[in-house]
Protein backbone atom coordinates (compact mmCIF):
# COMPACT_ATOMS: atom_id res chain seq x y z
CA UNK A 1 0.00 0.00 0.00
CA UNK A 2 1.97 3.14 -1.47
CA UNK A 3 -0.94 5.75 -0.33
CA UNK A 4 -3.11 5.81 2.42
CA UNK A 5 -6.84 5.73 1.56
CA UNK A 6 -9.36 7.75 3.44
CA UNK A 7 -13.19 7.70 3.40
CA UNK A 8 -15.38 10.53 1.73
CA UNK A 9 -17.18 12.98 4.37
CA UNK A 10 -20.68 11.89 4.88
CA UNK A 11 -19.78 7.91 4.66
CA UNK A 12 -20.48 5.81 7.39
CA UNK A 13 -17.51 4.39 8.63
CA UNK A 14 -16.75 2.69 11.72
CA UNK A 15 -13.07 3.85 13.60
CA UNK A 16 -12.39 0.09 14.09
CA UNK A 17 -12.21 -0.08 10.19
CA UNK A 18 -10.05 2.71 9.99
CA UNK A 19 -7.54 0.58 12.69
CA UNK A 20 -7.20 -2.08 10.10
CA UNK A 21 -6.53 -0.12 7.39
CA UNK A 22 -3.99 2.09 8.54
CA UNK A 23 -2.08 -0.75 10.28
CA UNK A 24 -1.60 -2.11 6.92
CA UNK A 25 -0.61 0.85 5.50
CA UNK A 26 1.91 1.74 8.52
CA UNK A 27 3.20 -1.63 8.42
CA UNK A 28 4.25 -0.69 4.23
CA UNK A 29 6.28 2.78 5.65
CA UNK A 30 7.71 1.11 8.30
CA UNK A 31 9.20 -2.10 10.27
CA UNK A 32 9.45 -0.57 13.73
CA UNK A 33 6.20 -2.00 15.07
CA UNK A 34 4.68 -4.85 15.76
CA UNK A 35 0.87 -5.65 16.98
CA UNK A 36 0.29 -7.53 20.54
CA UNK A 37 -3.38 -9.02 20.46
CA UNK A 38 -5.88 -10.73 22.91
CA UNK A 39 -7.38 -12.57 20.86
CA UNK A 40 -9.50 -9.99 19.36
CA UNK A 41 -8.71 -9.07 16.76
CA UNK A 42 -11.59 -9.13 14.82
CA UNK A 43 -13.38 -6.62 17.35
CA UNK A 44 -10.90 -4.30 17.26
CA UNK A 45 -10.72 -4.09 13.56
CA UNK A 46 -7.34 -4.99 13.54
CA UNK A 47 -7.84 -8.40 11.68
CA UNK A 48 -6.95 -7.10 8.26
CA UNK A 49 -3.67 -6.75 9.77
CA UNK A 50 -3.42 -10.35 11.26
CA UNK A 51 -4.58 -11.91 7.89
CA UNK A 52 -1.66 -10.03 5.72
CA UNK A 53 1.38 -9.30 8.35
CA UNK A 54 1.08 -12.64 10.37
CA UNK A 55 4.93 -12.39 11.26
CA UNK A 56 4.06 -9.21 12.58
CA UNK A 57 1.61 -10.57 15.29
CA UNK A 58 2.10 -11.73 18.85
CA UNK A 59 -0.89 -13.56 20.07
CA UNK A 60 -1.27 -13.14 23.76
CA UNK A 61 -4.94 -14.45 24.18
CA UNK A 62 -6.62 -13.40 27.22
CA UNK A 63 -4.03 -12.84 29.24
CA UNK A 64 -3.98 -8.97 29.54
CA UNK A 65 -1.50 -7.97 31.99
CA UNK A 66 1.01 -10.52 30.97
CA UNK A 67 1.01 -8.41 27.13
CA UNK A 68 1.41 -5.44 28.92
CA UNK A 69 4.32 -6.54 30.57
CA UNK A 70 5.64 -8.10 27.15
CA UNK A 71 5.10 -4.85 25.55
CA UNK A 72 7.52 -2.74 28.04
CA UNK A 73 10.56 -5.57 27.63
CA UNK A 74 9.96 -5.44 23.89
CA UNK A 75 9.89 -1.40 23.78
CA UNK A 76 13.06 -1.71 25.69
CA UNK A 77 14.73 -3.84 22.52
CA UNK A 78 13.91 -0.82 20.39
CA UNK A 79 10.49 -2.03 18.98
CA UNK A 80 7.17 -0.05 19.42
CA UNK A 81 4.22 -2.69 20.80
CA UNK A 82 0.55 -1.29 19.68
CA UNK A 83 -1.48 -2.99 22.12
CA UNK A 84 -4.58 -3.91 21.07
CA UNK A 85 -7.59 -5.52 22.86
CA UNK A 86 -10.90 -4.21 24.62
CA UNK A 87 -10.52 -0.95 26.43
CA UNK A 88 -12.43 -3.01 30.15
CA UNK A 89 -9.64 -5.10 29.23
CA UNK A 90 -6.68 -3.01 28.02
CA UNK A 91 -7.38 -0.04 30.81
CA UNK A 92 -8.71 -2.07 33.53
CA UNK A 93 -7.88 -5.47 33.81
CA UNK A 94 -4.16 -4.42 33.10
CA UNK A 95 -4.40 -1.22 34.41
CA UNK A 96 -1.40 -1.73 37.11
CA UNK A 97 0.96 -3.32 34.34
CA UNK A 98 0.55 -0.42 32.08
CA UNK A 99 0.74 2.14 34.73
CA UNK A 100 4.03 0.92 36.42
CA UNK A 101 5.69 -1.39 33.44
CA UNK A 102 4.93 1.05 31.04
CA UNK A 103 4.44 4.56 32.20
CA UNK A 104 6.54 5.00 34.74
CA UNK A 105 9.41 4.47 32.69
CA UNK A 106 7.71 6.77 30.33
CA UNK A 107 8.41 3.28 27.52
CA UNK A 108 7.50 3.68 23.97
CA UNK A 109 4.03 1.33 24.31
CA UNK A 110 0.91 2.31 22.24
CA UNK A 111 -2.48 0.88 23.50
CA UNK A 112 -5.44 1.27 21.22
CA UNK A 113 -8.21 0.14 22.60
CA UNK A 114 -12.35 -0.76 21.10
CA UNK A 115 -15.45 -0.56 22.72
CA UNK A 116 -15.32 2.50 24.57
CA UNK A 117 -18.48 4.58 25.87
CA UNK A 118 -22.10 3.79 24.74
CA UNK A 119 -20.93 3.74 21.00
CA UNK A 120 -20.15 -0.18 22.18
CA UNK A 121 -23.94 -0.70 22.25
CA UNK A 122 -25.27 -4.03 21.81
CA UNK A 123 -22.19 -5.73 24.25
CA UNK A 124 -23.55 -4.05 26.89
CA UNK A 125 -22.27 -2.58 30.65
CA UNK A 126 -19.62 -4.89 31.42
CA UNK A 127 -18.11 -3.97 27.94
CA UNK A 128 -19.13 -0.06 28.06
CA UNK A 129 -15.88 1.20 29.42
CA UNK A 130 -17.32 5.05 30.40
CA UNK A 131 -14.40 5.56 32.68
CA UNK A 132 -11.36 5.36 30.18
CA UNK A 133 -10.81 9.06 30.14
CA UNK A 134 -10.73 9.41 33.73
CA UNK A 135 -8.23 6.59 34.29
CA UNK A 136 -5.57 7.08 31.58
CA UNK A 137 -5.24 11.11 31.63
CA UNK A 138 -4.58 10.49 35.89
CA UNK A 139 -1.58 8.73 34.89
CA UNK A 140 1.67 10.20 33.97
CA UNK A 141 3.39 10.62 30.89
CA UNK A 142 0.45 9.51 29.09
CA UNK A 143 -0.96 11.12 25.91
CA UNK A 144 -4.47 10.08 25.12
CA UNK A 145 -6.38 10.63 22.49
CA UNK A 146 -10.26 10.02 20.83
CA UNK A 147 -10.68 10.66 17.60
CA UNK A 148 -13.90 11.40 15.93
CA UNK A 149 -14.01 9.58 12.97
CA UNK A 150 -12.27 6.48 10.69
CA UNK A 151 -10.22 9.32 9.33
CA UNK A 152 -8.87 11.32 11.79
CA UNK A 153 -8.42 7.69 13.57
CA UNK A 154 -6.04 6.75 10.85
CA UNK A 155 -4.25 10.56 11.04
CA UNK A 156 -3.82 9.96 14.88
CA UNK A 157 -2.13 6.44 14.53
CA UNK A 158 0.92 7.86 12.30
CA UNK A 159 1.10 10.93 14.70
CA UNK A 160 1.08 8.34 17.52
CA UNK A 161 3.88 6.29 16.02
CA UNK A 162 5.74 9.06 15.64
CA UNK A 163 5.41 10.52 18.87
CA UNK A 164 8.11 8.76 21.84
CA UNK A 165 6.46 7.89 24.70
CA UNK A 166 2.83 6.23 26.04
CA UNK A 167 -0.21 6.80 24.15
CA UNK A 168 -3.87 5.69 24.62
CA UNK A 169 -6.04 5.89 21.74
CA UNK A 170 -9.61 5.25 21.42
CA UNK A 171 -11.19 2.81 18.96
CA UNK A 172 -15.08 3.18 18.32
CA UNK A 173 -17.17 0.68 17.44
CA UNK A 174 -20.29 1.80 15.55
CA UNK A 175 -20.50 3.32 12.08
CA UNK A 176 -20.15 7.03 11.75
CA UNK A 177 -20.24 9.39 9.47
CA UNK A 178 -16.94 10.98 8.05
CA UNK A 179 -16.06 14.35 8.87
CA UNK A 180 -12.63 14.49 8.43
CA UNK A 181 -11.89 14.61 4.81
CA UNK A 182 -8.15 13.64 5.39
CA UNK A 183 -6.46 16.36 4.51
CA UNK A 184 -5.96 18.84 7.35
CA UNK A 185 -2.41 17.59 9.46
CA UNK A 186 -3.16 16.07 12.61
CA UNK A 187 -1.18 17.08 15.44
CA UNK A 188 -1.37 15.87 19.14
CA UNK A 189 -2.66 18.34 21.10
CA UNK A 190 -3.61 20.70 19.01
CA UNK A 191 -7.68 20.79 18.90
CA UNK A 192 -10.09 21.56 15.68
CA UNK A 193 -12.18 24.67 15.68
CA UNK A 194 -14.95 22.91 13.08
CA UNK A 195 -17.36 26.04 12.71
CA UNK A 196 -17.07 29.50 14.00
CA UNK A 197 -19.38 31.00 16.44
CA UNK A 198 -19.21 34.08 19.16
CA UNK A 199 -22.55 32.84 21.43
CA UNK A 200 -21.67 29.44 22.73
CA UNK A 201 -18.83 26.97 22.01
CA UNK A 202 -19.69 23.03 21.91
CA UNK A 203 -16.27 21.15 22.79
CA UNK A 204 -16.91 17.67 21.72
CA UNK A 205 -14.73 14.77 21.11
CA UNK A 206 -15.24 11.13 19.40
CA UNK A 207 -18.40 10.01 18.32
CA UNK A 208 -20.11 13.11 19.91
CA UNK A 209 -18.20 15.68 17.34
CA UNK A 210 -20.38 15.12 14.32
CA UNK A 211 -23.66 15.53 16.74
CA UNK A 212 -21.75 18.60 17.72
CA UNK A 213 -22.12 20.13 14.43
CA UNK A 214 -25.52 19.10 13.76
CA UNK A 215 -26.39 20.67 16.84
CA UNK A 216 -24.61 23.56 15.56
CA UNK A 217 -26.72 23.93 13.00
CA UNK A 218 -29.88 23.51 14.44
CA UNK A 219 -28.98 26.12 16.84
CA UNK A 220 -28.49 28.52 13.65
CA UNK A 221 -31.32 27.79 12.36
CA UNK A 222 -34.00 27.86 15.02
CA UNK A 223 -32.49 30.01 17.81
CA UNK A 224 -30.41 32.68 15.79
CA UNK A 225 -27.02 31.12 17.89
CA UNK A 226 -24.28 30.96 16.53
CA UNK A 227 -22.10 28.26 18.11
CA UNK A 228 -18.55 27.43 17.65
CA UNK A 229 -17.86 23.92 17.79
CA UNK A 230 -14.25 22.49 18.83
CA UNK A 231 -13.34 18.95 18.37
CA UNK A 232 -10.65 18.03 21.16
CA UNK A 233 -9.50 14.86 19.93
CA UNK A 234 -6.59 15.00 21.98
CA UNK A 235 -7.43 14.59 25.83
CA UNK A 236 -3.91 15.44 26.98
CA UNK A 237 -2.11 17.52 26.57
CA UNK A 238 -5.27 19.92 26.58
CA UNK A 239 -5.16 22.40 23.84
CA UNK A 240 -5.08 25.39 26.45
CA UNK A 241 -5.08 28.56 24.02
CA UNK A 242 -7.71 26.91 22.19
CA UNK A 243 -9.92 26.56 24.94
CA UNK A 244 -8.71 29.88 26.82
CA UNK A 245 -9.88 31.69 23.29
CA UNK A 246 -13.52 29.59 23.50
CA UNK A 247 -14.16 31.19 27.17
CA UNK A 248 -12.86 34.78 26.36
CA UNK A 249 -14.86 34.65 23.16
CA UNK A 250 -18.33 32.98 23.82
CA UNK A 251 -20.70 33.20 26.66
CA UNK A 252 -20.20 29.96 27.41
CA UNK A 253 -19.09 26.19 27.01
CA UNK A 254 -20.86 22.95 26.73
CA UNK A 255 -18.46 19.82 26.41
CA UNK A 256 -19.97 16.90 24.88
CA UNK A 257 -18.67 13.04 25.57
CA UNK A 258 -19.16 9.46 25.21
CA UNK A 259 -17.93 9.13 28.69
CA UNK A 260 -18.66 9.82 32.29
CA UNK A 261 -19.38 12.98 33.29
CA UNK A 262 -16.77 12.42 36.18
CA UNK A 263 -13.27 12.88 35.64
CA UNK A 264 -13.98 12.81 31.91
CA UNK A 265 -13.28 15.51 29.15
CA UNK A 266 -15.81 17.68 30.27
CA UNK A 267 -13.70 17.34 33.54
CA UNK A 268 -10.38 18.02 32.24
CA UNK A 269 -11.85 21.23 30.65
CA UNK A 270 -13.74 22.69 33.59
CA UNK A 271 -10.52 22.03 35.63
CA UNK A 272 -8.69 23.73 33.42
CA UNK A 273 -11.03 27.01 33.06
CA UNK A 274 -11.49 27.08 37.07
CA UNK A 275 -8.13 28.25 37.22
CA UNK A 276 -7.18 30.38 34.28
CA UNK A 277 -10.89 31.93 33.28
CA UNK A 278 -13.95 30.81 35.04
CA UNK A 279 -16.90 30.89 32.66
CA UNK A 280 -20.33 28.76 32.32
CA UNK A 281 -20.79 25.72 31.89
CA UNK A 282 -22.53 22.40 31.10
CA UNK A 283 -21.03 19.05 30.82
CA UNK A 284 -23.40 16.36 28.32
CA UNK A 285 -21.98 13.02 29.22
CA UNK A 286 -23.35 9.83 31.14
CA UNK A 287 -24.25 10.77 35.03
CA UNK A 288 -22.52 8.48 36.94
CA UNK A 289 -24.29 5.45 35.88
CA UNK A 290 -22.85 2.45 34.20
CA UNK A 291 -24.12 1.37 30.59
CA UNK A 292 -27.03 -1.09 29.36
CA UNK A 293 -27.70 -2.93 26.35
CA UNK A 294 -28.95 -1.75 23.18
CA UNK A 295 -28.22 0.39 19.79
CA UNK A 296 -26.05 3.34 20.12
CA UNK A 297 -28.62 5.84 19.34
CA UNK A 298 -30.79 4.30 21.30
CA UNK A 299 -28.83 4.40 24.24
CA UNK A 300 -27.54 8.05 23.28
CA UNK A 301 -31.04 8.93 23.87
CA UNK A 302 -31.64 7.13 26.95
CA UNK A 303 -28.62 8.48 28.74
CA UNK A 304 -29.04 11.66 27.63
CA UNK A 305 -25.98 12.80 25.54
CA UNK A 306 -27.36 12.68 22.16
CA UNK A 307 -28.12 15.67 19.74
CA UNK A 308 -31.35 16.92 21.76
CA UNK A 309 -29.33 17.03 25.36
CA UNK A 310 -26.56 19.16 23.86
CA UNK A 311 -28.94 21.23 22.30
CA UNK A 312 -30.97 21.93 25.98
CA UNK A 313 -27.75 22.68 27.63
CA UNK A 314 -27.11 25.11 24.92
CA UNK A 315 -29.80 26.90 25.31
CA UNK A 316 -29.74 26.64 29.33
CA UNK A 317 -26.66 28.49 29.21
Amino acid sequence: MTQLEFWQTGEKVSIREGFGRVLNYAATQRDDFVLFDADVAGGTGAKPFVQENPQRVIQFGIAEQNMMAAAAGFSDCGIIPVVSTFASFGVMRAHEQFRTAICYANRNVKLCCSHIGLDTGPDGATAQMLEDLATMRAIPNVTVISPADANEFMQAFLAMLDHTGPVYLRIGRSDNPIIADGKSDFKIGKAQRLTEGNDITIIATGVMVERALNVAEQLKNNEKISARVINLSTIKPLDQTEILLAAQQTNGIVTAEDHNVCGGMGSAVAEFLAENHPTKMKRVGVNDQFGKSGEPDELAKFFHIDEASIYQACLSI
